[in-house]
């Protein structure tokens, strides 16, 4: 390396490196630093670094590759080996049976053996005539019950229709403009319905509007037959009765619609069905009677 570093700088000097000479105190001084020099020049070249690394991995593949095909061949034979072990076993077991079964029919002979299989074959019989017995019972049962559920099913879907339609009736009732026209829908309702009492009250409210007092207390009846309790029954009762001139049966129909429900007494304080009742002062009278 020195030598090469010497070669360097004479032929650097000999080809000369501008318009100046070194002098040769220079190059003594250049050789001196050439000589004192305690590491090289230079550092490792990374391909050679690269190459060397890639020549590395390469060998650790083959090695893996060897390893691998010699563990697989020894599992493979491990493999054929119980497959043998297994069918010399079974061949043996199957050859053990029917040793025994010689030996059990030169021992009982081939009379009871014939025995044995009448007897196998009542016992079998026995067997799938009570099994068959049992899973028809079952399939009774079952086919019952998804026949009831067929039937709940179908009942609901019918509730579900005829519910929305009693919800599409209400919903015209409350859109048409005409008395007429709603009797007509309160009709579909209680065709669907017939214990509808809301149907039958709304109904007798229209009924009143047409100035047909007695229809509306039949109406009223019938729907307090289904429930006596019923306040919107009992006041449309009252209006009725108002309507009649009935003063005292309006009183006391007023008042028990009141007793179930304290928002009819404001209520009737603007009807105009009530208007003699008012006049009369028995509204402000059972007013009175709410305040105290």
């Amino acid at each position: 390396m020195r030598r090469l570093t010497s070669l360097l700088l004479l032929l650097w000097l000999a080809l000369g490196v501008g318009p100046l000479q070194l002098q040769a105190a220079e190059v003594q001084s250049a050789e001196a630093r050439v000589v004192q020099l305690e590491k090289p020049l230079y550092n490792p070249f990374v391909e050679r670094y690269v190459l060397d690394e890639l020549k590395s991995l390469r060998t650790d593949l083959q090695g893996l590759r060897a390893e691998f095909a010699e563990k697989f061949a020894g599992s493979q034979l491990q493999s054929a080996d119980r497959a043998i072990l297994y069918t010399t076993s079974t061949v043996n077991n199957i050859f053990y049976v029917i040793a025994a079964a010689a030996s059990i029919l030169a021992l009982v002979g081939w009379s009871s053996l014939r025995d044995i299989r009448h007897r196998l074959n009542e016992v079998v019989e026995s067997k799938v005539v009570e099994i068959t017995t049992d899973y028809e019972k079952r399939l009774y049962v079952l086919e019952q019950k998804l026949k009831d559920r067929t039937e709940r099913i179908i009942s609901a879907q019918e509730e579900i229709s005829r519910t929305n339609t009693l919800h599409a009736l209400w919903m015209r009732a409350g859109l048409e403009a005409t008395p007429q026209a709603r009797i007509e829908v309160y009709d579909q309702i209680l065709a669907l319905n017939p214990d509808d009492i809301e149907a039958l009250t709304y109904k007798a409210d229209v009924v009143l509007e047409l100035g047909e007092p007695e229809w509306a207390l039949n109406l009223c009846d019938k729907a307090l037959s289904f429930n006596p309790d019923y306040a919107y029954a009992h006041y449309q009762r009252a209006c009725a009765n108002g309507t009649l001139g009935q003063l005292e049966q309006a009183a006391q129909e007023l008042m028990r619609a009141v007793e179930l429900s304290g928002t009819y007494l404001e209520e009737a304080r603007g009807d105009p069905s009530l208007q003699h009742l008012r006049d009369s002062g028995l509204i402000d009278h059972l007013l009175h009677k709410e305040t105290v």
